[in-house]
Parts: structure tokens; sequence; C-alpha cells
């Protein structure tokens, strides 16, 4: 079976092209992997909005009926970086859903990617950082709310801390949240994961690699994990402009494999989201989005 993927084409809320936040890379990264063969019917699964009984096991009531009703308070959209208009609001919801759909085909198939999510910036109690809701602290609720799983290790590897991931997830023994960032980037006020791994500014493909490859047996010793959610961001690239790191292409397929090949290895079902990526020329960083994909369908059985 090819690796089953999720996406819904309101992924791509329709931002003008000089906006920071490069939303015309989901109908590109479409584009990319429908031409490397790699998005046939058999391997397409659609997004549905996720509930608000979903949204509210991790995030504050009052903000999920905020953003469902298009009432978010402009100070809260201002931290967002962008207003939550009626098809922003339906985005953020389809992306929450995709990424419930994407963990449940990878407990059943042992690997799936959405192609959007990784929105970890969005906090218990509102959205911040280009983030509206927290994807993967929400799927993460709900498969422990439906007793799909029970012990969960989130990967974050996106340039950027996951702060808000790990205010929704601080208090809950069940999910084990790890990031490694960039340590000079945003957010300038981190909230602690369950472990955190800062990297200094430059840091290139090889210091990159040792880094991590250390950093994996610690997480597999932790527990038996039921699933990991990995957050495949492509913002350390050496060309994108909110990264400051300097991984280059090669680098960040070696560190998907790297990522994947360890947890797969184990049987551990392994649920990929795209996290951040800011390069102004989007058709290659649609393809470096891409990349997350072309090394998981290695790993699809």
């Amino acid at each position: 079976m090819p690796l089953q993927i999720v996406h819904h084409p309101d992924y791509d809320a329709g931002f003008a092209v000089n906006h920071r936040f490069p939303m015309s890379k989901y109908p590109l990264l479409m584009d990319t992997l429908r031409a490397r063969g790699l998005a046939g019917p058999d391997a397409l699964n659609s997004a549905e909005p996720a509930p608000a009984s979903w949204l509210k096991l991790a995030h504050a009531a009052d903000y999920v009926d905020q953003v469902i009703s298009c009432s978010v308070p402009e100070k809260i959209e201002r931290e967002i970086g962008f207003p939550v208009t009626p098809r922003v609001s339906l985005r953020a919801q389809l992306a929450t859903g995709g990424t419930v759909l994407a963990a449940r085909l990878a407990l059943r198939h042992g690997i799936a990617c959405n192609t959007a999510g990784g929105s970890h910036h969005a906090r218990h109690a509102q959205g911040a950082g280009f983030c509206t809701f927290n994807d993967v602290a929400v799927a993460s609720l709900v498969l422990l709310a439906e007793g799909a799983a029970t012990n969960i290790l989130v990967v974050d590897l996106d340039v950027h801390q996951g702060d808000g991931t790990a205010d929704i997830l601080a208090n809950d023994p069940r999910v084990f949240t790890f990031s490694m960032h960039g340590d000079r980037n945003y957010p300038v006020r981190k909230v602690a994961s369950d472990l955190d791994v800062a990297l200094p500014d430059g840091m290139g493909d090889a210091a990159y690699m040792e880094r991590l490859a250390a950093t994996l047996p610690e997480l597999s010793a932790k527990a038996h994990w039921d699933i990991v959610f990995y957050n495949a961001g492509v913002d350390v690239h050496a060309e994108d402009r909110l990264g400051r790191l300097s991984l280059s292409d090669d680098g960040l397929r070696t560190r998907d494999d790297m990522v994947i090949r360890h947890f797969r290895a184990q049987g551990i079902p392994v649920c990929g989201v795209i996290g951040g990526g800011y390069s102004m020329d989007v058709p290659a960083l649609a393809a470096r989005h891409a990349m997350l994909f072309e090394v998981a369908s290695d790993y699809a059985r």
C-alpha cells in the first residue's frame, strides 16, 4: 500500500502572495507530490473539520468558540499574525482534523502524513505565531480520550521551539514533548518541553545530525511509544528566511530518514506533519516539504 496522505484543498486560505506566511505552499506541495507519483487516488485521504469537542480538549472553550464564529479579539489576531476570517477558521479546523485522521491511519498502517499541521505555537488559551489551533496536541488528546494510545511522543524538529504544544501538554504524563530548535529564534519566551535541545545559529548538517542521533535513543528509552508525532518543519534550511540554521536539502532528507527509520525499526507508528517553512521561493519550499513524503513512502507497507 502507498503512503497514506491526508489533504484538503482548503488548507490554502488564499493569502496574498507577499504575505509572510506562504499559504500557496499547500497547493504547490500537492502538485509536487502528484508529479512524483505519491498522490494517487489510493494514497489520498480527505480531511474533515475537527469538531469543537475535539478542539476543546486542548484549547480554552471560549477561544475555540471565537475561532469558529470568527470573533477572535484583534489583540489575539495580531499575535497569530493574521485575521481569523471564515477561510482561516475553516483551514484551522481542517488541518487539525487532518492530523487526527493521519494519526489514525498511522496506527493502522505504520506511517501516514498530513500535508498541513505542525501548528505548535497555538497554546491552550489562544493562538500565536501563525498557528490558530494546535493540531498535534488536539490529535494526541483525541487518541488518548478514545483509548487508541496511552503513551505518545512528540518529536518537533521545526526550527522554532514548540511552546504551544509544551503549554497544552505540560501536565499530561501520557505525552512526552521533545523540541530541538534554534536557541535564539522565536518564541522569545520558551515554554519548557519535557526535553528541549537548543541549537546555536548557523548549525549545519553534520553537527545537527550528530545531536539528533544522540537524542533519539534517549527518547526510545523513556517508554514504549504507541505513536510518534513528527513535526518535520523545513525552516531549519539554510535558505529559510526565518530559520537561522544551515541545513541543506540533503540534510533535510537525512534528518527525516533518521527519525522515521529509528521509530519504524521498533514498530512504532509515525504520523508526519509538515511544520514551518518560510522561503520566498515557494516552489523550492514546496519541494523541501515534499521530502518528508518521499522518505515516509519508503517505510509504507
